[in-house]
């Protein structure tokens, strides 16, 4: 397949680094990942003038954005909305989250259950009230909705009624939470199979979301080594020359460009409702987030002992790969499903 995006998806591309890069730079990248919140609770707004959260825009747009909130990590609730619970959201919902007005996750795990996607629940819900308790919600002490699997479907919860206590992670610009519903008003979204085929195209979109973003992950990691190796030198010669250093570049460039060509073909299955995309997407997530935590790793030791101090922006990058390797189940997971296909 010849696959490339569009003159206007790169232009897309071009401006949200831009942006990123101007509004997030190290330092400040630093700072918010150490605040109590981990959020930058001004950019909601301007992401919604910007166009990030319309509804018109297709996985093949949203694509671009993902990769590129890889790049240079985006402290704000956007995968959170727009891959896990845009979905599922009615026409009313979705409007106010293209305005601006509206930050939504999903909640599906539960304590002392399996915590995959699509692994059976006990949350229920009696009456138009639900109740149950989830864990490890992605964004979940800043979102004003909930969507939440239950065991007969799909329902939506306001925060306000909802108990939410924050976890840290290792990631502080990505948190997750702890949330209870006692009885809390609930408005059905999907039911029965409906529902279920639903949850799975959610994963669909969540595991090519997080693969592209491990992508970006990758990529600010492999620049960071390129750019350090050409100006640190040692012995009269930049690093770089030496094989130690650069295999360990062209090792990583290797795992991304399979991981960056996986991602994109998980990107366009999805959007044009492709029926390798499971398959596709399961593929992607495994071989993106094993490469995002591998170039971090190179990148580490290839800047020698300046690599694992605190002050250096790499181990942000190095916590959000392993926050996007470990969802939703580590790499082997997914990789069992994908044997699964190929011997049936």
């Amino acid at each position: 397949m010849d696959f490339a995006f569009s003159e206007e998806q790169e232009q897309l591309r071009g401006f949200a680094r831009e942006f990123l890069a101007s509004r997030y730079d190290d330092a400040r990248l630093a700072e918010i990942a150490d605040s109590s919140a981990g959020v930058d609770e001004d950019v909601w707004g301007r992401l919604a003038s910007m166009g990030w959260l319309d509804q018109d825009l297709t996985f093949l747009d949203q694509a671009v954005l993902f990769e590129e909130t890889g790049y240079r990590p985006l402290p704000a609730p956007y995968f959170s909305t727009v891959a896990l619970a845009a979905p599922a959201l009615d026409a009313e919902a979705g409007k106010r989250v293209a305005s601006g007005a509206l930050k939504a996750t999903l909640a599906w795990a539960e304590p002392g259950r399996p915590q995959a996607l699509l692994d059976p629940v006990e949350t229920s819900v009696s009456d138009g009230r639900l109740t149950g308790a989830k864990t490890l919600v992605p964004d979940g002490a800043v979102a004003d909705l909930f969507v939440v699997v239950a065991a007969d479907g799909l329902y939506a919860v306001e925060a306000g009624d909802a108990e939410v206590t924050p976890r840290s992670t290792i990631d502080g610009t990505r948190r997750v939470a702890d949330v209870r519903f006692s009885s809390a008003p609930a408005r059905a979204l999907a039911s029965g199979e409906e529902a279920r085929v639903l949850l799975g195209r959610i994963r669909d979109r969540a595991y090519a979301a997080l693969a592209l973003e491990g992508v970006g992950v990758a990529q600010r990691a492999l620049d960071l080594l390129v750019a350090y190796a050409k100006e640190r030198e040692q012995f009269g010669k930049p690093i770089g020359v030496y094989q130690a250093v650069s295999h360990k570049a062209s090792n990583v460039y290797v795992q991304l460009q399979e991981a960056r060509s996986l991602a994109y073909w998980a990107a366009w299955c999805v959007s044009e409702d492709d029926e390798m995309a499971r398959q596709a997407c399961l593929a992607a997530k495994a071989l993106a987030g094993s490469a995002a935590v591998f170039a971090c790793e190179n990148a580490i030791q290839g800047h020698g002992g300046i690599g694992f101090t605190w002050e250096h922006v790499l181990h942000r990058y190095y916590k959000r790969a392993q926050w996007l390797a470990a969802f939703d189940g580590p790499a082997r997971s997914q990789r069992a499903e994908v044997a699964a296909f190929l011997l049936d």
